[in-house]
């Protein structure tokens, strides 16, 4: 019996001893390491280079007038821009002196800085036409980007804010509400057109720079704007008092008055603008 015992213990210890060799010990998972057989190379993983974004393909539209064809009396419509700051009363005092209509697109900033100004335009229905600059001049494009160091509106939804902010703070003033919008830079991709036009404006473009966003000389400023022809329509600035540009204007708006120039506002006249924005 005690040999049967001594037989049982002998074989148990040694099963154990088997089980125990053919066990791997345990070890963290970052330790445990598949050997690669050496006639086989690891195939290298293949990464499809990420899809490039589509280009931004920003437009400056054109706009022009109906033309009057009749010689020594071209037709022409002066459109200022009211950005920021404060109003330049050289160009104000000279279109209210001479009664040269013209049309102003106002930005909600400027509006909140110049009242006396805006009481002006008020006063002079027949001859200022107000029209929508945006509320913060913020370019409208529907896609983030930079134009000039602003950035960019940069979606659908800040486009329609950008509009349609601007609009509230002029009826808000007591401006009738306005049918044009121009946008900060003047320039934007075509989907952000097609969504100021849902939106029911036209959208101002222009086909002389007067005085390059009023940062030319007085001298420079003035040719550009006298050169002005029959359905031309003229950008400037009026809310620069400080530079040299605007000085250029007031005597621009003189030269072309004694020229015989017929001066309308875009309310007045039949137009064509390209890249959709009128039609």
């Amino acid at each position: 019996m005690n040999r049967i015992l001594l037989a049982s213990a002998f074989l148990l210890v040694s099963i154990s001893a088997v089980f125990a060799d053919e066990t791997p010990s345990a070890q963290p998972a970052s330790a445990v390491v598949s050997p690669v057989p050496a006639a086989v190379s690891p195939v290298p993983a293949v990464i499809s280079p990420a899809p490039k974004a589509p280009s931004l393909k920003l437009v400056e539209p054109h706009l022009h007038i109906a033309r009057s064809n009749i010689a020594g009396h071209a037709r022409i419509a002066l459109t200022f821009d009211a950005c920021m700051g404060q109003a330049d009363e050289r160009i104000l005092s000279t279109l209210v002196r001479e009664r040269i209509p013209a049309t102003i697109f106002v930005t909600a900033r400027w509006l909140k800085r110049n009242p006396a100004a805006l009481a002006v335009f008020l006063q002079n229905p027949d001859l200022f036409e107000l029209e929508n600059h945006g509320q913060n001049h913020i370019p409208t494009v529907d896609r983030p980007t930079l134009i000039y160091g602003i950035a960019s509106a940069g979606s659908p939804q800040a486009v329609r804010q950008e509009v349609e902010g601007g609009a509230a703070a002029m009826v808000a003033a007591g401006i009738p509400a306005p049918h044009w919008f121009r946008g900060s830079t003047a320039k934007y991709d075509l989907s952000a057109i097609g969504e100021i036009r849902a939106m029911g404006y036209r959208i101002a473009g222009y086909s002389v720079n007067g005085d390059g966003g009023s940062l030319l000389g007085a001298v420079i400023t003035e040719k550009r704007i006298a050169s002005a022809r029959d359905g031309d329509v003229v950008i400037s600035h009026i809310n620069q008092p400080t530079h040299a540009a605007g000085e250029g204007v007031a005597k621009a708006l003189v030269d072309l008055k004694t020229k015989g120039t017929q001066f309308v506002r875009l309310e007045d006249v039949e137009d064509t603008g390209d890249d959709k924005t009128t039609q």
